[in-house]
């Protein structure tokens, strides 16, 4: 933590072989200073990646969720009629199927704060060249807790399997890199990113709910990770009362069998607050953000 210590006060002496030159005007502190403070970006996302990347309470949450998982994780795979798919989700019996964890991978598996401080950086916004540029550069690190998790899975036969929107041509580095953060990874077919075909199953967009019935052939999904409401179950309509009523038959399983992971950064918690529509300015995109604020 830093603390911010009082401006220091500076003693001017004027001496009389001076006295023909101007004084020295003294620094400017915030107790004298007149200016105006520089107003943020309308989208600026300092605080929440300055939170992601130095709070020692983001780490503390991770850690205590997957600590908190792992020592559930035998009795579930003990529990036959343990299952952690959303009806919908679930293709086929779950009963006698070998059991699996499922995860995502951005802000939940993978640290990919750096990208979001570029952003800062440079002033810009999300855009597809850089972000792939990030992840080939394959130097995401683990998130807290992850690796010693999945790894204990791993070991008791329970697979590991990372369900994610990266691009199809982003398989090979995010492979690279879950390998190189030292998460197991079992093949190709442990990562299903977006694009992968699943038959007699059309995608939505960018949800997830194709992929998890195709987890489900194979597998009793003991439980799943995220940092996105679309982790976990289908979303039909991304605003505050579609979310809700998402979630609302499934409640009861967070923090047993789905395990959700904080993202203060972005996600699709954002646009839900303007009507989903990005093409919008982003001063427009501030305004109505800010409107969906709760002042009392």
């Amino acid at each position: 933590m830093h603390l911010r210590l009082p401006a220091t006060l500076l003693a001017f002496t004027l001496l009389a072989a001076c006295s023909a030159t101007a004084p020295v005007k003294p620094a400017a502190t915030p107790e004298t200073s007149a200016a105006a403070p520089a107003t943020p970006a309308a989208d600026d996302n300092l605080n929440a990646v300055a939170w992601s990347q130095t709070a020692l309470e983001h780490d503390l949450i991770y850690l205590q969720t997957y600590r908190d998982a792992q020592a559930r994780l035998l009795a579930a795979m003990k529990d036959k009629d343990w299952d952690a798919l959303p009806k919908d989700d679930r293709a086929v019996p779950a009963k006698g199927l070998k059991p699996a964890v499922v995860l995502d991978i951005d802000e939940t598996v993978l640290d990919n704060s750096p990208y979001q401080a570029r952003l800062i950086k440079s002033g810009g916004e999300f855009n597809e060249a850089d972000w792939a540029a990030w992840c080939k550069e394959q130097n995401a690190r683990a998130l807290p807790g992850v690796v010693e998790f999945t790894q204990f899975a791993a070991k008791h036969g329970i697979a590991v399997i990372y369900i994610s929107n990266r691009a199809k041509d982003l398989d090979e580095a995010t492979l690279g890199n879950l390998r190189k953060a030292g998460l197991p990874v079992s093949g190709p077919e442990a990562f299903l990113g977006l694009g992968t075909f699943v038959q007699d199953c059309e995608q939505i967009g960018t949800e997830k709910g194709c992929r998890r019935q195709l987890v489900s052939r194979k597998y009793r999904v003991l439980m799943q990770f995220g940092d996105q409401i679309g982790d976990f179950v289908t979303v039909l309509a991304n605003n505050a009362e579609g979310r809700q009523k998402a979630m609302a038959p499934y409640l009861p399983w967070v923090g047993s069998r789905w395990f959700v992971l904080p993202n203060a950064t972005y996600g699709s918690w954002e646009p839900a607050m303007f009507n989903n529509d990005w093409s919008a300015p982003r001063q427009e995109r501030h305004r109505l953000k800010v409107n969906a604020l709760r002042f009392d």
